[in-house]
């Protein structure tokens, strides 16, 4: 398994399901109150954030104290790549910690991280890629419909909003799980084509489809998935961009068109009365908070496996 974890199209099914399938055992033992803090007794993840976090940094340092490590939080202070090179920085945490983690605007530090740790290195989120959310979406998805690929193979998720991030750390963990995926945009707001190559070399053959009409994405959907359109870093585009998603809103009205037992997904923080409407956030299909919860498990099952080989 890659040691480290920048993308999903890293690793195979096998290795994903690997994560989730850890990342199960340990929610488990957590709900029946056992301790689990042998996993990573004695070791540290030194954490950086130049966006700001709450999910993320909450999930990545309660996982670590529960499974015995501790997390070191550095935010911009540190100035990689600006006050010190990306490459310094990473080969002075990588001598004194036993995994770095970063939340960081341009997914190529990531990478030159990566080439320069002898630890493994996490993203945390990145203009190209969420991988940590996607699993937590993918335990999200395996509560309400089964933990075995079978369960999963053939179900259906259907995006609408922006051709972001999300949506492509989202897609190729559905191709990896057997799941089909189908993204619904304003024009000239896809997935760029190479994103969309890219998942297509990760997972061949995979049920991909790209559109505009959001009620076509949603009518045989299994999950009906949204996200801010306005991402950190895009606020100067704001005005610009709110009329021309007006119509991809996840409604009550669209989720009328959507099949009886879709459940919803955000990955938060959410725009109310924007992207989704209170109603659809707070009402039965919704499962936004247990998503946001399972970022814990998530992180924790891949940590587990990226730090203490599990």
């Amino acid at each position: 398994m890659n040691k480290h974890c920048l993308s999903l199209t890293d690793y195979s099914a096998e290795e994903v399901w690997r994560v989730l399938s850890v990342a199960k055992g340990l929610r488990d033992r957590r709900a029946r109150g056992e301790r689990t803090e042998e996993v990573l007794a004695g070791r540290t993840l030194g954490m950086i954030f130049e966006k700001p976090s709450l999910r993320t940094r909450v999930s990545f340092e309660q996982g670590m104290y529960e499974l015995g490590g501790r997390a070191i939080v550095m935010g911009q202070e540190v100035g990689i790549g600006k006050r010190e090179s990306v490459a310094d920085v990473t080969r002075v945490l990588a001598g004194m910690v036993d995994g770095i983690a970063a939340r960081v605007f341009e997914h190529d530090k990531l990478v030159e991280m990566a080439d320069h740790s002898d630890v493994p290195v996490v993203n945390m989120l990145s203009d190209a890629s969420h991988p940590c959310q996607a699993l937590a979406d993918a335990m999200t998805l395996m509560d309400e419909y089964g933990y075995g690929p079978e369960d999963l193979r053939g179900r259906r998720v259907a995006y609408v909003g922006d051709g972001n991030n999300v949506a492509f750390s989202l897609a190729v963990v559905c191709g990896l799980l057997g799941m089909g995926f189908v993204i619904a945009t304003p024009p000239g707001f896809e997935l760029p084509g190479e994103r969309v190559d890219e998942v297509m070399r990760a997972v061949p053959g995979m049920e991909f489809v790209s559109g505009h009409d959001p009620v076509e994405a949603v009518r045989r959907a299994d999950a009906v998935y949204t996200d801010t359109w306005v991402s950190m870093g895009q606020e100067a585009e704001k005005a610009e961009r709110l009329p021309k998603f007006a119509d991809y809103q996840v409604s009550e009205s669209l989720m009328k068109e959507a099949p009886g037992h879709a459940i919803v997904l955000h990955c938060l923080p959410a725009y109310r009365g924007v992207e989704i409407t209170d109603g659809v956030m707070d009402g039965g299909q919704s499962r936004v908070f247990p998503q946001a919860h399972n970022r814990l498990h998530a992180q924790k099952g891949l940590l587990a496996v990226l730090m203490g080989g599990l």
